[in-house]
């Protein structure tokens, strides 16, 4: 059995998708895409900068555009899917929930919105790696903070204001081996985000729906959603509400995953899964080089 995940904020790196658009068609779909968003997705995904993809209204639709232009390029039907904070949207896709180009622009307004918010206060992330969990989330109460991505394999991100990181910088949880700033714009999945779920559910009443085609498992509470209206109403919701990365995993696990394909631009997830999930096969697209290994895995791995 067969996932194929999508990464959120912070898997971008200047120019990664740069060979991706050599691929038979990638140009031009890109341009359509920037075209009805109005964003130049290939000038942020080929020569832009590290600050300027780092800004959340950007970053977000790069990383969805990137997600799908990698799914296609792989043409591949996953028996599950599910998608990282915003890789939620490209999985959404992926599952034949809403179109592609109906992706670019939620994620569109999605982002905007979540840059809006952001500039209020100055918030951001920070990963923590290694601990219990349980001792660290209650360090972060102490100090103000909210645990907004639970990862698993030990990794907790935890999310406030400038001020509320630096001292979690500063005073580590009991066995925490490092606190590692992320290269967010704000406090996602916090309640610093409220303002944003109302701009975001506006645009999705405007979506047409359809039930999903393969399994969609949601960051909510690692579950699957049956219906198309049930994950677009948790993709708005998952703005201001913590990520549980971790119980998707154990929801893989369930289901009887072997094998996990993370689109571009992978690595995150699958660094992930190989430490939480023993056993099941991983592989990251990170250029088109990587396709054919994915095939032979998708080959061998999804089932009817």
């Amino acid at each position: 059995m067969l996932v194929l995940v999508a990464p959120g904020q912070g898997a971008q790196t200047p120019g990664f998708l740069t060979p991706w658009l050599d691929l038979p068609g990638a140009a031009d779909r890109i341009a359509a895409w920037s075209d009805a968003i109005e964003l130049d997705l290939a000038h942020y995904g080929t020569k832009a900068d590290a600050d300027e993809i780092r800004d959340t209204s950007v970053a977000q639709p790069l990383l969805v555009a990137a997600g799908l232009l990698s799914a296609a390029a792989l043409d591949a039907s996953p028996n599950v899917v599910a998608g990282h904070s915003v890789g939620e949207i490209t999985a959404a896709a992926l599952a034949g929930v809403i179109g592609d180009e109906a992706a670019l622009r939620l994620v569109r307004t999605r982002g905007l919105a979540m840059a809006e918010a952001a500039a209020v206060t100055e918030t951001g992330m920070a990963a923590l790696l290694g601990g219990d969990p349980d001792v660290s989330v209650a360090h972060l109460e102490k100090l103000g903070l909210t645990p907004a991505n639970v990862n698993g394999a030990g990794q907790i991100v935890a999310a406030g204001t400038a001020a509320q990181i630096a001292a979690l910088v500063e005073d580590k949880p009991e066995g925490v081996r490092r606190v590692v700033p992320l290269k967010v714009a704000g406090a996602f999945h916090t309640s610093h985000m409220a303002p944003a779920v109302d701009r975001l559910r506006e645009a999705a009443a405007k979506l047409e729906t359809a039930d999903p085609a393969v399994t969609y498992v949601s960051n909510a509470d690692g579950k699957a959603v049956a219906t198309g209206d049930e994950v677009i109403s948790r993709l708005v919701g998952q703005v201001a509400n913590p990520v549980r990365w971790d119980l998707c995993m154990e929801t893989f696990k369930e289901l009887g995953v072997t094998a996990l394909i993370e689109a571009c631009p992978g690595g995150t997830l699958t660094g992930l899964a190989k430490r939480a999930l023993p056993g099941v096969q991983t592989l990251a697209l990170k250029t088109p080089d990587d396709l054919d290994a994915a095939r032979a895995l998708i080959s061998e791995h999804a089932g009817a």
